[in-house]
């Protein structure tokens, strides 16, 4: 039913309805007063109203197809944009599958770090299957000019993989390969797709991106396998995958005690947890002293630089964090995840001109919906109002592409429902907080931006029980609340001050332990 009465407000049939029945009692209303002013016929009152019944299933089709959404993006793809797809098992068991899974994450990796590039994000291009769509349309749902897809089969050491680059535009092929190879292999198979994708492309490859594409993180190919599985797990961003990516890096470095990469993997995931689920702050000493590894280890790694100023943040150090992410961020242009975590350091610093220009940054890096929305709600802490209804309108749509590929992805819809709420579509955004809540009750970020919803649309007593219901759930990030612009309907009630003098008590009690 919440779907169809979001389906219903979002194709504006219901404003079109509200719209059509006042006009119809207005012409009842007059066609009325002519009868009695005139001494025309009273069946005339009758026919006006029969014939407005009529029309008004007219009406309602009507609105509903005008309001359908277009079957393709008009905006065209960047010339040079490329979109991978997770590669293909062919007779595999789940280790293979995670293993296409990694060889196409690694190969995007790379390509995303050619600044001559535009890589569509992760979320948007592993939703997509080979077969679902015809590579045409899901070129025009991603705004790809090319599409890479492969597949992978594996026997014991040897590897087959199959890569073939395509011409979204016309299905036709624009390159083609196919490898037989061993495991050994795999690091020299990632680096030949991806040089052979930015060269059919033309992009314009720097040395310090070829350095980094032929980079080899370990020599142990069964570290690295555990490795690109725990890729698979942390990109899920909830609590227990995280977990498990974190075990799965563990488990790679007792394998290669040399692996930075792993230790910059545990080191952001400790991060990742005590950032979205603060109970978990006990783990940050590993956290801290993985990160110190990996940059022992590869002091130049900018993912190292990037883990260790994400702990360093959570921890509180904010000026060592933003020393060490601005180091990963020179030493690695195109590394998302450090523009990200630094944008949010400055915004909770109250330094929103900052955090909202890298939260910008982030988002062209990687079309990420956080990095949107945030560059939004930065400008409007800021008092940008105009600046912010722009940004949020960029942040609805990236939001509604992503969803359309990944339905249950409740954060998501949190940022969706306060874009459209301070777009002033607040029916609708309500409609996405209720349905955020139904995929995800329990993690305590939906239920925070929930509550900021509530609050943007005056709704009091809801807001500040779904901020009592986040911190029940684990929310323990005071110095987001303090800045949240989303909050600011709230602020003035004291139950409001309860809930921080509660959260002061939380991270208390956590400092001492």
């Amino acid at each position: 039913m919440a779907r169809i009465l979001h389906e219903l407000l979002r194709r504006r049939v219901l404003h079109v309805l509200g719209i059509y029945l006042a006009a119809g009692w207005g012409i009842l209303e007059f066609t009325d007063w002519a009868v009695t002013r005139f001494g025309l016929q009273a069946p005339l009152v009758m026919l006006v109203f029969l014939a407005g019944c009529v029309v008004l299933p007219f009406v309602v089709l009507g609105a509903w197809r005008a309001g359908a959404p277009d079957a393709a993006p008009t905006t065209e793809a960047p010339p040079r944009s490329v979109a991978v797809l997770p590669f293909m098992t062919v007779g595999g068991d789940a280790d293979t599958e995670f293993l296409g899974f990694g060889l196409a994450d690694q190969i995007l990796t790379n390509l995303a770090r050619v600044g001559d590039l535009d890589v569509v994000a992760r979320t948007s291009s592993f939703a997509c299957r080979e077969g679902q769509d015809d590579v045409r349309a899901i070129g025009r749902k991603l705004g790809a000019r090319a599409i890479l897809e492969g597949s992978l089969q594996r026997a014991g050491d040897r590897l087959r993989v199959t890569t073939q680059l395509i011409n979204a535009e016309d299905g036709y092929h624009l390159w083609s390969e196919r490898y037989d190879r061993t495991m050994d292999d795999v690091f020299r198979i990632q680096d030949e797709i991806a040089a052979n994708v930015a060269r059919v492309l033309r992009a314009v490859l720097t040395e310090h991106e070829r350095e980094a594409m032929s980079r080899v993180p370990t020599q142990d190919i069964r570290a690295y396998e555990l490795y690109l599985r725990g890729r698979r797990f942390y990109f899920e961003m909830k609590r227990r995958s995280l977990e498990y990516a974190r075990d799965l890096y563990r488990r790679a470095i007792e394998l290669d005690p040399h692996f930075a990469l792993a230790y910059a993997g545990v080191a952001e995931c400790t991060a990742m947890i005590a950032t979205y689920y603060p109970a978990a702050r006990a783990d940050l000493a590993a956290g801290r002293a993985a990160s110190e590894r990996a940059l022992e280890l590869e002091p130049r790694l900018a993912e190292a630089h990037s883990a260790s100023g994400a702990v360093l943040f959570v921890e509180g150090k904010v000026g060592e964090a933003e020393a060490a992410l601005r180091r990963a961020v020179d030493l690695d242009p195109r590394l998302y995840e450090a523009r990200y975590i630094l944008a949010r350091a400055l915004f909770q610093q109250g330094r929103f001109d900052e955090a909202a220009a890298l939260f910008k940054e982030a988002f062209r890096v990687r079309a990420d919906t956080q990095a949107a929305f945030f560059a939004a709600q930065a400008m409007e802490a800021q008092g940008r109002h105009e600046a912010a209804l722009e940004a949020y309108g960029e942040a609805l749509v990236v939001a509604e592409r992503h969803m359309e590929l990944n339905p249950d992805d409740a954060r998501t819809a949190t940022m969706r429902a306060v874009s459209l709420c301070r777009l002033g579509r607040v029916d609708e955004g309500l409609v996405w907080a209720e349905e955020a809540l139904t995929i995800d009750a329990d993690d305590a970020g939906v239920r925070y931006n929930v509550a900021c919803l509530f609050s943007l649309a005056g709704r009091t007593e809801r807001a500040l029980a779904c901020l009592e219901e986040a911190l029940a759930v684990g929310f323990g990030n005071r110095a987001w609340l303090e800045r949240d612009p989303d909050l600011d309907g709230v602020r003035s009630d004291p139950r409001f001050g309860k809930i921080v003098a509660r959260l002061d008590a939380f991270v208390s009690e956590e400092d001492s332990a």
